[in-house]
């Protein structure tokens, strides 16, 4: 069954080839584009994507496009499925080749980091591209290979303004195999989507450590309560992060075995190598590696009190190691709950 819509995914990493696989089974007319253009040839020769989401076939239906310019036209949605790091440059070779019609074309963002540099959430980055543009962002506790095989899952698209495109959205993604919710708090969704990542690395830490259920069980919570405490102080709705784009983010990427953020943190505190050193050498992003700085920045210069953002900002980009990290937190003064 058609839904009418013309879906196109920019970048082909593991979360931009899974949604794009979970579209073509909608019966969207779905066409992915990656980065390179011989990664373009390799996934139409092969229909897998191998060096990012291997074991699983993309469907007939998905169309594989080196040529952006083609692909763009008469675009519903553009999911940009590709690191927060990169998005400033994929908008730079969208904006070359599309012209921007209100209400028409909708960019959504797939990213959970903010950018180093001027610390902006991925939308910002897309309105300050395309200040005329429809932005969102989809977000919530979704591993690429659950969604590619077509298991269970529930997200949030977060988009300020209503808009019926968002509407159409929302209802051609949902299924047997994804429930989608909608959100009007892009700020709140967008900023769970950017801390849980660096949390998750502080679980990974203390599974590294050996530290137990119970130390994560309580890192989780507190993570939680942080994370209502930064969202509010820098403008989100302090409700969301009760939602899929918060708690369920959380819980999800700090647990999973999936999770890129969780698996550095425990190869940190197992190794003793610096995060730096583990970065080099991985071919994946991990976002909360460079949010944590940024994040970091943000607080420090509103005076907002995070203390475990603070202290996996020191582990990652200080030598500080885990186990002092943890005395720390475990030493602050005492308080309410």
């Amino acid at each position: 069954m058609s839904t009418g819509l013309k879906i196109v995914v920019c970048g082909a990493g593991a979360w931009g080839t899974a949604m794009a696989i979970h579209w073509a089974r909608q019966g969207a007319q779905t066409v992915i584009v990656p980065r390179r253009g011989e990664q373009a040839t390799q996934l139409e020769t092969e229909r897998e994507n191998c060096d990012y989401l291997k074991g699983y076939s993309l469907p007939d239906a998905l169309e594989v496009s080196g040529d952006l310019d083609t692909s763009l036209g008469e675009a519903d949605a553009i999911f940009l499925g590709v690191p927060s790091y990169a998005l400033r440059d994929w908008c730079g070779r969208i904006k070359n080749v599309v012209t921007f019609v209100e209400g028409r074309s909708f960019l959504i963002s797939l990213a959970k980091g903010l950018e180093m540099e001027s610390r902006m959430t991925p939308c910002e980055i897309l309105k300050d591209v395309f200040p005329d543009a429809l932005v969102g962002s989809l977000s919530g506790p979704t591993f690429a290979g659950e969604v590619a095989a077509g298991n269970p899952a529930a997200m949030t698209l977060a988009v300020v303004e209503d808009a019926p495109i968002a509407s159409r959205i929302q209802s051609a993604a949902s299924g047997a195999n994804m429930r989608i919710y909608l959100s009007h708090d892009l700020r709140g969704v967008e900023l769970g989507g950017c801390m849980k990542n660096v949390y998750a690395v502080a679980a990974g830490c203390c599974q590294g450590l050996g530290l137990g259920d119970n130390a994560l069980a309580a890192l989780l919570t507190r993570a939680l309560a942080e994370m209502k405490r930064v969202g509010r102080s820098l403008g989100a709705n302090q409700e969301t992060f009760y939602g899929l784009s918060g708690f369920g983010d959380l819980v999800a990427t700090c647990h999973g075995q999936w999770s890129r953020n969780r698996t550095f943190g425990e190869e940190i505190a197992r190794s003793g190598r610096s995060a730096a050193d583990i970065i080099a050498s991985q071919k994946t992003a991990v976002e909360g590696y460079r949010t944590a700085k940024s994040f970091h920045e943000e607080c420090r210069d509103k005076g907002i009190d995070a203390p475990i953002l603070e202290q996996v900002y020191r582990i990652l980009y200080k030598g500080k190691s885990p186990k002092e990290a943890l005395i720390d937190l475990m030493n602050r003064d005492l308080k309410r709950e």
